[in-house]
């Protein structure tokens, strides 16, 4: 449903969205705010399709999650997204997830690079597309940078193939599996309340990753690496 600047979606928390605890998953969460930002350039006309015949698109360039509560299985949900602003190059999205009492489950900043396909570099958005989009008022929210810290040792761990469920529509793994395969790497299970992400490089089919990781009292830091040590994204957990 598109209202304004902003679009927002009706859901229900799924079975297959929730884990042990019956509650929503951090991935799960990201998956309908991800969900949302298709659906609102669908409804503009400017998605995938549009996309592909203008080889453009917009590629992923730091998540900033926050997390109040996981709602539970079973409780309907209603997922906003809004442009706040166009810069140059990037674009700023802000999302939230809120519940039937109105209350704010989750919300999240993203920031975003606009590409050229054919020439493999970043280009502006034209003036279109920026109007179409247009821009509404920013969360009011802690802003953190797109670059992450990294501590200065990680531990290494065990090397794994990407798989052909790591891939998206642009043939690249999709940027929820980055935040799934550093929980995966986790020690012990972790109940996010803060996650940062940034994305450095696509991984595809074939490639192999090599996660590193690293506690500082309640932050974890996620490195997913290629062989070489490079870093495809960098996940960070409180």
């Amino acid at each position: 449903m598109q209202k304004s600047n902003r679009y927002t979606l009706e859901g229900r928390i799924r079975f297959s969205e929730a884990d042990h605890t019956r509650r929503i998953t951090l991935p799960g969460i990201i998956n309908y705010f991800q969900d949302c930002s298709i659906f609102h350039s669908e409804s503009l006309g400017v998605g995938l399709s549009y996309c592909e015949e203008q080889r453009k698109v917009w590629i992923l360039s730091a998540w900033q999650v926050e997390i109040a509560r996981y709602p539970f299985m079973g409780e309907p949900v209603l997922v906003s997204t809004w442009a706040t602003k166009f810069d140059g190059l990037l674009g700023l999205r802000n999302f939230c997830m809120e519940d039937e009492g109105q209350q704010m489950a989750a919300w999240a900043n993203s920031v975003w690079v606009y590409m050229d396909m054919e020439k493999g570099r970043p280009t502006r958005p034209g003036k279109r597309e920026i109007e179409l989009y247009g821009t509404g008022e920013p969360l009011s929210m802690e802003y953190a940078s797109r670059k992450i810290e990294l501590p200065e040792r990680f531990q290494e761990g065990e090397p794994f193939p990407v798989r052909k469920y790591h891939i998206d529509t642009n043939e690249h793994v999709n940027n929820c599996q980055y935040v799934q395969m550093a929980l995966e790497g986790l020690k012990e299970p972790m109940e996010v309340k803060k996650m940062r992400v940034e994305y450095k490089k696509s991984a595809v089919y074939g490639d192999t990753i090599y996660p590193k990781t690293a506690y500082e009292g309640d932050r974890a830091v996620v490195e997913l690496c290629d062989k070489a040590g490079k870093a495809y994204a960098v996940v960070e957990l409180y």
